[in-house]
C-alpha cells in the first residue's frame, strides 16, 4: 500500500518561522516626548491583520488615537506609531511603566477563565421600531437574563450581539433544545419583509469574542453598505472617501475625511481587513472636529484595485463602517441595580413613547445595569421632542443619569487633490514629529 505523506514545509515557511522567533513584537511606550499624550511605538513581523490587532488592543485599553503613522517594508511592520489620549485622565502625567503594567493586567483579566460563561446570541435583520423590545420580551419569557449587549443600526439593517445567562443559575444556557427554541423565536421576530432575519447562539467565556469586531463583520456580510431608494441614513453625516491610483508607487490610495470620534481608526481598519486589503503605509490626524486618514493599500495577493465597480464598493463599505457608530439621536444613559426583565421594561418604555433605538450599549458592573441608548422619533426619524424626554424621565425615574441630544456635524468635501494630498504634508509631518526623520529647513 502506498503511504501518503503530509506536504513538506517550504523554505519560505521555515524562513518565516525563523524571522518570527528572532524578532518578537516590540512595544515602546513613551510619556516624555509629548505633553499630555502617550506615544506608543509597535514593531512587529508584518502579516495580514496585525494592524487591526494593534488598534484593537488600543481601544480595549480605552485609548483614543489622535495621530498615527503606519509603515511596512516587505514582511516587516515597522514604525507603527500612535499618539493616544487617555479619555478620562488625559491631562495627567503617566509614566511608561505604569501604562505597560495596566495593559498586561487588562489582557490577563480579559482572558481569565474565572469569569463566568454566558451564551452569546448574534442577530441580524431588518430594523424597525420596537425591535429590541420584542427581542428582550422573548428572552425574558424564556428565563434569560441579558448581562451585556450591543446593537447597531444602519441603512435599515440591524445587528446585535447579546450575552445572556440563565436567570436561575446565573450561568450560560446549556440546554440545546432550549437554545434551538430561542433561536427559532428570535428569527421569527427578526424577519422583515425580505425574510432575512437570522439568529445564532454560542457559549463563550468573557473575552472570547470582540463584540465591536463581530458587529462590523455581521453588518458587512449583511451588506448594509448598499443604500436603499431613500439613500440610507442622513446624508449630512456621510464621510467623504476618495480611492485613487498611485501607479508610480504601485499602490491604491484611500483618503477619508469625516467628523472625528472615538474608535474611528478601528472602524476603518476593520473594514479594510475584512475586505482583504493590506495597509502598507498610512497617516492619521484627528483634530477637534475633523479627522483625516490616508492609506496606501494593495490586496493581500499583491494586486491593486482593478475596476471602477471595486472602487465604488470599497468607498461604500468605508462610508458604512464609519456611519455605523455615529451617535445620532437622543442619548439616554441609565444606571440601576440589575434584575431579570429590566431591559425588557426599559425598551418597552421607549416603544410606548414612540421612540426607536438607533444604537445601544448594555453592560453590568458590580450588580448594576449600565446602559446607553441613542433614540429618535419612530415615525419621522427626527429628534425627540421635549415633552417625550420628560415622559421618559418620569417613567424611568432615578435610573436616568444623563440625557443629551447628539450633535451632528456635516462632513467636509474631499478636494480634487490626487495622491500625495496628505502624504506630502501630513505624512512627512508625522514622520518628523515621531522622530523618524529630521526636518531640514
Amino acid at each position: 500500500m502506498r503511504r501518503s505523506c503530509p506536504p513538506a514545509e517550504s523554505d519560505d515557511d521555515e524562513y518565516a518561522k525563523f524571522i518570527k522567533r528572532m524578532n518578537p513584537p516590540r512595544v515602546v511606550v513613551d510619556n516624555e516626548s509629548c505633553e499630555n499624550v502617550t506615544v506608543i511605538r509597535v514593531d512587529s513581523i508584518n502579516q495580514h491583520g496585525i494592524l487591526l490587532e494593534v488598534v484593537q488592543v488600543l481601544i480595549d485599553l480605552k485609548l483614543t488615537v489622535k495621530k498615527a503613522y503606519i509603515s511596512s517594508d516587505g514582511r516587516w511592520f515597522m514604525a507603527g506609531k500612535f499618539l493616544a489620549f487617555f479619555p478620562f485622565v488625559f491631562l495627567a502625567k503617566t509614566d511608561s511603566s505604569s501604562l505597560e503594567t495596566d495593559a498586561c493586567f487588562f489582557l490577563k483579566l480579559r482572558n481569565s477563565t474565572g469569569i463566568r460563561e454566558r451564551t452569546i446570541i448574534e442577530m441580524t435583520g431588518t430594523d424597525r421600531p420596537g425591535l429590541l423590545s420584542e427581542i428582550c420580551a422573548v428572552l425574558t419569557n424564556r428565563n434569560c437574563n441579558v448581562v451585556e449587549a450591543e446593537l447597531w443600526t444602519h441603512n435599515s439593517r440591524v445587528a446585535a450581539v447579546v450575552g445572556v445567562t440563565d436567570d436561575a443559575t446565573g450561568r450560560a444556557v446549556e440546554d440545546s433544545d432550549r437554545l434551538f427554541a430561542i433561536e427559532d423565536l428570535l428569527c421569527n421576530v427578526l424577519k422583515g419583509d425580505d425574510d432575512s432575519g437570522a439568529a445564532t447562539t454560542s457559549t463563550l467565556s468573557a473575552g472570547q469574542t470582540h463584540t465591536e469586531r463581530r458587529l462590523h463583520q455581521m453588518m458587512f456580510h449583511d451588506q448594509d453598505y448598499e443604500r436603499g431608494p431613500g439613500g440610507g441614513d442622513d446624508e449630512s453625516r456621510r464621510p467623504q472617501v476618495a480611492v485613487m491610483d498611485c501607479s508610480e508607487k504601485d499602490y491604491s490610495v484611500i483618503i477619508v475625511r469625516s467628523k472625528d470620534r472615538p474608535k474611528l481608526l478601528f472602524d476603518t481598519v476593520c473594514t479594510l481587513t475584512d475586505m482583504q486589503y493590506a495597509v502598507f503605509h498610512g497617516a492619521v490626524d484627528a483634530g477637534d472636529e475633523e479627522a483625516y486618514q490616508e492609506y496606501y493599500i494593495r490586496h493581500v495577493d499583491g494586486h491593486l484595485i482593478s475596476s471602477e465597480a471595486e472602487r465604488q464598493r470599497l468607498i461604500q463599505c468605508l462610508e458604512a463602517a464609519i456611519e455605523r457608530r455615529f451617535t445620532q439621536g437622543l442619548e439616554v444613559a441609565l444606571r440601576t441595580p440589575d434584575r431579570v426583565g429590566l431591559l425588557s421594561e426599559i425598551t418597552r418604555v421607549f416603544r410606548e413613547n414612540g421612540l426607536t433605538i438607533r444604537r445601544a450599549e448594555i453592560s453590568t458592573e458590580g450588580g448594576k445595569a449600565v446602559d446607553t441608548f441613542y433614540l429618535v422619533d419612530a415615525s419621522s426619524g427626527n429628534a425627540v421632542e421635549a415633552k417625550t424626554v420628560e415622559a421618559i424621565r418620569r417613567e424611568l425615574g432615578a435610573m436616568v443619569v444623563r440625557v443629551k441630544p447628539s450633535r451632528v456635524v456635516a462632513s467636509p468635501e474631499v478636494g480634487a487633490a490626487g495622491p500625495g494630498f496628505l502624504f506630502g504634508t501630513l505624512f512627512k509631518a508625522s514622520l518628523q514629529s515621531f522622530g523618524l526623520i529630521r526636518s531640514h529647513s
